[in-house]
């Protein structure tokens, strides 16, 4: 039960709307603020519906009893109720809404074809989106509560796709779509009126807060720049950024930690300066994981957590093993693809570039392709590495020459709205994936004579590049038709385990570590078996004797096994550097950090 004084409250809660939406990436604490600001508005007296689409918090385990998709009351929080919404049910059963009709009236193949277009990230955005309307629009179920926090947002492209002016269903029967987004929005044209209301809503800063979080580093800095950009652009200017996690001034004495703050403060004094005018709190780093109770109390608060005996490392799950492990696996073959794949976030360019400069220092030919929107790599790496050559594929390049492409063929005869809805669908990052992929797959056949590391695109989207391969597979087969029993297809090469070794990056936090499993799932069904896990800037593979990163470092231990002992057939550990591993003397570095002699737990 929840007692005692009044608990911390962040500037964002001030005068706090109805609503509140936080949005974010992966991993950088927002079911956690939401549990926490729903908590502390319940003990100012509030009555608050707290509403979670994050399968890796479990909510219901937070507060000790099942919750679900309907909304339950919290006993040990008076005032809190919560809802749990299953982002994948809710996909299935919105996507079950669209193809149920046409069941049994429709070729198979046709509507295997409608539930491919409808498995795409779009189809997860719009599905939580029709659940949340509901709950911004219909005062009935909802009139009991002073507030209403929600732990994720839509993206700027979900809420402009609800916005298009056409007709969704008769573009989608004109078949100008491709690989479309506008698949998923074939369920909502009955409900454009309730749509647009919570749209609205949404918009009105009067009725809505919106919450942007992220972390003091700076691929989360520039995501949620991203986002802020785009929701502006549609109006929604009022906008309040929390920096979660950020490490205290640690003592003196402890290299790592003097070096993890000195980054943090320069990513904080670095702000863009479209974040840099908002409204801002910054949460201290906590020792401990956010879950339980009194945990959630004390996340607005300075940490307070005794200091502890700080070990140099913690105990690593056995089965672990250090990333020059991999490479020299992988050097034994002499030749093949190499795809490191994660959210965004998790390190995937600078570890594409590691494995791609060790090979290259074993003598062996190495192309390195990266999608890296910053070019570091090409800027440091080309031309100082024997054997290894460094290409760079421009997302932003290849996605424009796409999309002139698609409008060019497609657009001539739509009228304005189409033409809307159009240029609209091909703003997804759907598009990006497909763009990014055609680019992508003329160096697949490199792999037969020489190494060629590729990292993918910093979206997340691997699914939907994913699917683009296999269009492409299933269209090149049907065109060859009997001809094909001797085509190699891009698609092909990447389900040869002898010619395609997939690395899958995470970190060892349980929403990455979760996110990294269903990239896994989704590779599995897509033909292709991960090679490896790396789990990347891990505290406990480090040296450190500052008492809050050993706490940290010691959470860690349960996601790692988790991974070593039930995800990957291989698992590598790279542990957390003083210095930024960027320069081919600091990517060798890395390579050489993670000399690991891992004990039981």
């Amino acid at each position: 039960m929840l007692t005692g004084p009044a608990l911390p409250t962040p500037s964002f809660l001030a005068d706090v709307p109805r609503y509140v939406f936080l949005t974010g990436k992966g991993g950088v604490g927002k079911t956690s603020i939401a549990c926490a600001s729903a908590i502390a508005l319940a003990a100012a007296g509030r009555s608050v519906l707290l509403v979670s689409t994050d399968p890796a918090s479990n909510v219901g385990q937070v507060f000790g009893l099942s919750i679900g998709n309907t909304i339950t009351p919290v006993p040990a929080v008076p005032g809190l109720s919560a809802l749990e919404i299953n982002p994948d049910q809710a996909s299935a059963a919105y996507r079950e809404r669209i193809v149920g009709p046409v069941r049994g009236i429709l070729p198979e193949v046709e509507v295997a074809l409608i539930e491919e277009q409808l498995s795409g990230a779009c189809t997860t955005e719009i599905a939580s989106f029709n659940e949340f309307t509901a709950l911004l629009t219909d005062e009935g179920s909802t009139a009991g509560f002073d507030h209403i926090i929600f732990d994720t947002a839509p993206t700027g492209h979900t809420i402009r796709l609800l916005q298009l002016p056409s007709s969704w269903t008769d573009f989608l029967d004109d078949g100008v779509g491709d690989a479309s987004c506008l698949g998923p929005l074939a369920g909502l044209d009955r409900q454009r009126t309730v749509y647009a209301q919570a749209v609205a809503a949404l918009a009105d800063p009067a009725r809505t807060r919106l919450v942007l979080v992220t972390r003091a580093q700076r691929a989360a800095v520039a995501e949620v720049a991203r986002t802020y950009g785009e929701l502006a652009a549609l109006g929604m200017e009022r906008q309040h950024l929390v920096i979660n996690a950020v490490m205290p001034r640690p003592a003196p004495g402890d290299a790592l930690a003097d070096a993890v703050f000195a980054r943090e403060q320069a990513a904080l004094e670095d702000l863009p300066a479209a974040l840099a005018g908002l409204p801002r709190d910054v949460l201290e780093l906590k020792g401990q994981n956010m879950v339980g109770l009194e945990a959630l109390e004390g996340l607005f608060a300075a940490d307070t957590g005794s200091e502890v005996p700080a070990p140099v490392r913690a105990a690593l799950p056995s089965g672990a093993v250090a990333l020059d492990s991999l490479v020299d696996e992988l050097a034994a073959q002499g030749h093949g693809l190499i795809l490191t794949m994660g959210k965004g976030g998790v390190g995937k360019t600078t570890v594409a570039a590691a494995l791609a400069v060790a090979l290259a220092d074993r003598g062996l030919p190495v192309h390195l392709t990266t999608t890296d929107p910053a070019a570091h790599l090409a800027q440091t790496l080309d031309g100082s590495v024997p054997n290894l050559e460094v290409s760079r594929i421009d997302p932003v390049v290849e996605t424009e020459r796409y999309r002139q492409g698609v409008l060019a063929r497609k657009g001539a005869a739509l009228d304005e709205a189409g033409r809307a809805s159009l240029e609209e669908d091909l703003r997804s990052p759907c598009t990006e994936e497909i763009a990014v992929f055609q680019a992508f797959s003329k160096v697949v056949n490199e792999g037969k004579r020489r190494f060629v590391v590729v990292d993918t695109a910093p979206t997340g989207h691997t699914l939907l590049l994913l699917d683009a391969t296999g269009s492409y597979h299933r269209d090149i087969v049907r065109q060859m038709g009997t001809g094909a029993g001797n085509l190699t297809t891009p698609m092909m090469r990447l389900q040869d385990p002898d010619h395609t070794k997939v690395v899958v990056v995470t970190l060892p936090e349980a929403t990455p570590v979760l996110e990294a499993a269903e990239l896994a799932a989704d590779l599995e069904r897509a033909g292709i078996s991960p090679w490896a896990w790396l789990v990347n800037t891990s505290l406990a593979a480090a040296e450190t004797s500052d008492p809050l990163l050993a706490r940290r470092a010691a959470s860690e231990v349960g996601q790692i096994a988790r991974v070593v002992e039930s995800e990957a057939d291989r698992c590598a550990i790279v542990p957390l550097l003083a210095v930024e591993p960027v320069g081919a003397p600091a990517l060798r570095a890395l390579v050489a950090s993670g000399s690991l002699e891992p004990v039981g737990t």
